[in-house]
């Protein structure tokens, strides 16, 4: 009965409302939708109605929130969960966006109970339960190099928050293997740090480096933002982040 109810629902939000046309158009251009079909971005453009009618976007410092703003910020979060559930969202309501880089100010105990004060200046934010934090500066910033999402990765940090907290593994689907996740990630993200440490050049930004949950995150930018590079650098990571959003961006681009 709840699932019935829940579908009633939705599909009341898709029958009254609608987003318009010269915002889509104008929104659908960006880079992590590159090759998308027209059935995907009918998808895609429903989950954006019901993102935006089940959140809260909130400007910071009198950042004033347009309709554009709000249908970018939900069509990059909804890009993730395109071929998986809404519901991967439900356990929090509010985006807040601040114009540009705001400071993370705030006490955390970790496992031995000591407690740390944290003081740092962040571009994207993602709370346990909580809000997702956003720089809107940094959102158009759309030639940032390495390649750079802030909206996909804070939602990235939120799919993986569903499991164990952020430790760089979703909740994987049921035919999927954990032990081959574990495997996967743990080597590339070796290679990567390695890489870092080196000075190599590569693909990815050298933030992955600071954990894998990072990792994670980063390499979901990368798998929307540039999936033939990361298919090139990390096959085997791509082979799983495919299987996990249930998207194959790669081929939408090589694609005849």
């Amino acid at each position: 009965m709840t699932w019935r109810l829940n579908q009633w629902w939705r599909e009341r939000i898709l029958e009254r409302e609608e987003i318009p046309q010269h915002i889509w158009q104008k929104v659908i251009q960006l880079r992590c939708l590159s090759g998308m079909s027209a059935d995907e971005l009918r998808r895609l453009q429903a989950l954006v109605l019901l993102f935006l009618h089940a959140k809260v976007i909130n400007g910071a410092h009198d950042l004033k929130i347009t309709d554009e703003m709000r249908v970018a910020i939900a069509l990059q979060a909804c890009v993730l969960i395109l071929n998986l559930d809404l519901d991967y969202y439900d356990d929090w309501i509010e985006i807040i966006v601040y114009p540009g880089e705001f400071i993370l100010d705030y006490d955390y105990a970790d496992e031995a109970g000591v407690v740390h004060h944290v003081r740092n200046i962040a571009s994207g934010e993602a709370w346990l339960s909580g809000p997702v934090i956003l720089s809107w500066q940094e959102m158009v910033n759309t030639h940032a190099t390495p390649v750079h999402n802030v909206v996909i990765h804070e939602f990235a940090h939120k799919l993986d928050m569903l499991h164990e907290g952020a430790n760089g593994c979703p909740p994987l689907h049921a035919n999927m293997s954990v032990q081959t996740w574990h495997d996967v990630f743990s080597q590339a993200y070796a290679v990567f740090c390695n890489q870092v440490e080196e000075g190599v050049d590569t693909v990815v930004d050298t933030y992955a480096a600071e954990s894998p949950a990072e990792f994670f995150a980063v390499l979901s930018e990368v798998f929307f933002e540039s999936p033939v590079a990361l298919k090139q650098h990390f096959a085997a990571v791509y082979e799983q982040l495919a299987l996990f959003y249930r998207q194959d961006p790669e081929k939408r681009i090589t694609r005849d």
